[in-house]
């Protein structure tokens, strides 16, 4: 199963990924993400409706809050589609150092 190009465009930006870090944690309010970051409410704000619509992270209102969750779910996707190049590069990294064994005897 392809992943969607939105996650991928999502997970792109350094601070999208800081926000997936912050909700390892749990779910937070927007404000409380606010002030974890160097950069205007709106920016921020943009920020979670690209990973609210890339699936990253579900959005709920809890009176004048509203609160963010993280999803794993797309995150798994793009782990499944990761893990043949890091089969790959597992390989390289076991011929390199078996040539490298070779060389010290």
């Amino acid at each position: 199963m392809p992943v969607n190009d939105d996650v991928f465009a999502a997970l792109a930006n350094p601070a999208r990924r800081e926000v997936l870090r912050l909700l390892l944690e749990g779910p937070m309010a927007a404000g409380d993400l606010a002030v974890r970051f160097d950069m205007r409410r709106p920016s921020l704000s943009e920020h979670l409706r690209v990973l609210r619509e890339a699936g990253l992270v579900t959005e709920q209102r809890a009176g004048r809050n509203r609160v963010y969750s993280l999803e794993a779910a797309p995150l798994e996707e793009v782990t499944t589609w990761l893990h043949p190049f890091e089969q790959f590069w597992r390989t390289k990294l076991s011929n390199l150092r078996d040539l490298l064994d070779e060389e010290d005897l």
